[in-house]
């Protein structure tokens, strides 16, 4: 299984024994969240140096904040620091509370701010010069954008119909973050599939990520997860995918259980059309270094199994 872990520490030499520790354990990504160090990549760039092969992306990086050709140009300095390839850039269009209250930014339209935000980005990250007039996004990249190391993918955060066909025909695939296992299988996959296909692009990654704990006590796990979801459980993006999930909440999209249950959950998931897993390790009970340490590993014999 291709297995990821979330990513951030409190200061880069942290986030760089982080890196070192998973990928030495087997874990094929690590995923940063827009927040960590107040802008991740700078200390992505400085664990990348000091790895050889984990992939480190963003999830996400917030698209109304900052120009795509901005955008493009920070990763192309993040991936020319790392001196290898391995940068992923996950974006999205955020919600309406953030971007309007911190930012002060109108979300009147994110479906065409985002196709506009993910065509210039995705493409420009190709190394391909970009000449692009949009309503919400406009750019002439000539002479403006930096020498690519290496092709830096781009996934997008997309839960929509709209957005999960943008994901398919511009973006590499999609970044999810508490997708229950139904709503991958009957909303995500088919529509960016179907996106990919009908414009001639590869098969598209999807990367699900979820709350996941191995725990013995179904009932005290689930409560963990609740009293860790609070920023987000009562936003109108994740409360849509939950449902379409058949889940009324975090603790129910979550991955729980022992190990056997654990394992064969994430199969699922698998089977359902991920391609990757990121997993976000809660811990459960009074013990709570114990308990992260028995899901950890877990997780990292079932990413150092061999193919099947």
């Amino acid at each position: 299984m291709r297995i990821g872990l979330t990513g951030g520490a409190s200061t880069p030499e942290k986030i760089i024994r982080q890196a070192q520790r998973a990928e030495a354990d087997g874990f094929a990504s690590l995923w940063y969240a827009s927040t960590v160090t107040g802008d991740p990549l700078t200390p992505m760039a400085l664990a990348g140096r000091e790895t050889s092969r984990i992939e480190l992306g963003t999830a996400v990086l917030q698209t109304y904040p900052c120009h795509p050709l901005l955008q493009a140009n920070r990763a192309a300095s993040a991936v020319a620091t790392m001196g290898r390839p391995g940068l992923t850039i996950g974006i999205g269009p955020s919600h309406e509370s953030l971007i309007r209250e911190t930012y002060g930014l109108s979300y009147d339209h994110p479906g065409r701010s985002t196709e506009e935000y993910v065509q210039i980005l995705a493409r420009l990250l190709r190394g391909q010069e970009v000449d692009f007039q949009g309503e919400d996004w406009s750019v002439r990249s000539s002479d403006r954008m930096a020498p690519l190391a290496a092709p830096v993918p781009v996934l997008l955060s997309a839960l929509s119909p709209r957005l999960l066909r943008v994901a398919g025909e511009h973006a590499d695939g999609t970044v999810l973050w508490m997708a229950p296992i139904k709503a991958i299988d009957s909303h995500i996959a088919p529509r960016i599939h179907a996106a990919a296909a009908a414009a001639g692009r590869p098969a598209p990654r999807i990367v699900a990520g979820l709350p996941v704990a191995v725990h013995d006590d179904i009932s005290e796990a689930r409560a963990a997860v609740t009293a860790t979801s609070g920023s987000y459980a009562g936003m109108p993006n994740y409360q849509r995918v939950l449902a379409a999930g058949g889940a009324s909440s975090p603790a129910d999209a979550a991955i729980v259980g022992t190990e056997t249950s654990v394992a064969a959950q994430l199969r699922s998931l698998l089977d359902a059309g991920a391609t990757d897993i990121w997993a976000a390790i809660i811990p459960v009970g009074p013990d709570h270094v114990g308990s992260m340490r028995r899901t950890r590993e877990l997780l990292s014999a079932l990413a150092t199994q061999p193919a099947l």
